[in-house]
């Protein structure tokens, strides 16, 4: 059978609609949207303006508070570490969660080997904040607060609105890394009073290589990149023009057909899990189902070892819920702060559902898992691999990328 993609969270295929939009940049209209003294930049420049609203529109902000970037990893370090270094008359502190993506926890140990206090939060069971364990944390000198809006492996969705108000009866700005969220459930920064927003389009069936930073109007920040002043002197750098159509085109198509599209990723992830409980036992979900992206579906599958899970899904692309690569194999620090146990975590699997998925490929994926889990349980495993080996087997990690993005 063809293989079958429902690693969403990691990337996703750009749309057809997005590529026709971003071609005639790459030859006919090549210009850099700097260049203010022809007709090519006018064109890249136009571009680039219609694309910005765009992408303001699907997040409820203003053309001129979005600040494009290679990603959001970059507008993750830039959000961060530009508030911080912009901040210090104020306060030196900075409060985040224990669950979320590196791009947010490694910017921070950056911060705090250079001096910041950094407070890591935990969550509960379900993988939400609690709003009173925000609230705790903040003291005087409290300058940034960053939370996640949608978790990457268990797709729960903290409460935005009510934490970024917490934050500001606090004194303190509020960040939040929306890679997993934006144009897969509404946004609307100025309702949910958000002072920074970081997305990206690759997530959202756009080009990888580009994302924005949202900074409301007043909030200072200081640059990463120096160089040409770019973006309003808040990013340096020539702009990616393509990639920027591309990103704006899909807005446009996220904005216009988010409802349906939820409704249907919803219907096909509820397909999925019921069709795994019909066809096996031993199974349970990780995380919030109430509070969690239409798309997302993390599974624990009791009694098979988590490696040989993969391996056996050879036609079926997915992650693992551990968050590891190919050569480290370490328990994903998100099931862990749910309580989940190594063992556990390592027989997780997240399923990013997405725009280009069937209920024909549905009912594949939970055949091969039926058939695949029921063997892998049996007294004599199809597979030799040692979970308390500390080095992967030879060939490992070849042809299987395992990291979770």
């Amino acid at each position: 059978m063809p293989p079958i993609y429902m690693d969403g969270h990691a990337t996703t295929r750009v749309d057809p609609r997005v590529v026709a939009a971003m071609v005639p940049f790459f030859g006919e209209h090549y210009g850099n949207a700097a260049s203010r003294h022809h007709q090519f930049g006018w064109a890249a420049r136009d571009a680039v303006t219609a694309a910005r609203s765009a992408v303001a529109a699907l997040i409820g902000a203003t053309a001129r508070d979005v600040v494009f970037t290679s990603g959001a990893t970059e507008s993750n370090n830039l959000a961060l570490k530009g508030v911080m270094d912009a901040s210090r008359e104020k306060g030196n502190h900075l409060v985040t969660v224990c669950t979320e993506h590196r791009a947010i926890l490694d910017p921070c140990t950056r911060l705090a080997q250079q001096g910041a206090t950094v407070s890591y939060l935990p969550v509960r069971e379900d993988g939400l904040l609690d709003p009173t364990t925000l609230t705790a944390a903040l003291r005087p000198g409290t300058v940034l607060v960053s939370v996640m809006s949608a978790n990457n492996e268990i797709g729960v969705l903290q409460p935005v609105a009510e934490l970024s108000q917490i934050a500001r009866a606090g004194d303190a700005l509020f960040h939040t890394d929306a890679a997993q969220a934006a144009g897969k459930v509404p946004i609307d920064v100025a309702r949910d009073g958000i002072d920074l927003l970081s997305l990206t389009a690759h997530k959202l069936y756009g080009p990888k290589g580009v994302g924005a930073l949202f900074v409301r109007r007043g909030v200072t920040l200081t640059p990463l990149l120096d160089g040409g002043g770019h973006e309003a002197g808040r990013r340096s750098g020539s702009l990616n023009v393509p990639a920027i159509v591309g990103f704006g085109r899909a807005a446009e198509l996220c904005q216009a057909e988010m409802a349906d599209e939820a409704a249907r990723m919803i219907r096909l992830r509820d397909r999925l899990w019921h069709g795994l409980q019909g066809a096996l036992t031993g199974i349970a979900v990780n995380g919030s189902m109430s509070a969690r992206l239409p798309h997302n579906l993390n599974v624990t599958f009791d009694g098979v070892n988590g490696e040989q899970l993969l391996l056996g899904l050879v036609d079926v692309a997915v992650s693992s819920g551990a968050a590891c690569t190919s050569t480290r194999r370490d328990p994903s620090h998100v099931l862990e702060a749910l309580g989940v146990s190594e063992r556990a975590s390592r027989a997780s699997l997240r399923f990013g559902l997405g725009r280009f998925n069937t209920d024909a490929e549905v009912d594949t994926v939970i055949e091969t898992l039926r058939s695949l889990v029921t063997r892998l349980r049996s007294p004599v495993s199809v597979f030799d691999i040692d979970e308390d080996d500390d080095e992967p087997p030879p060939g490992w990690g070849d042809d299987f990328d395992l990291e979770v993005n």
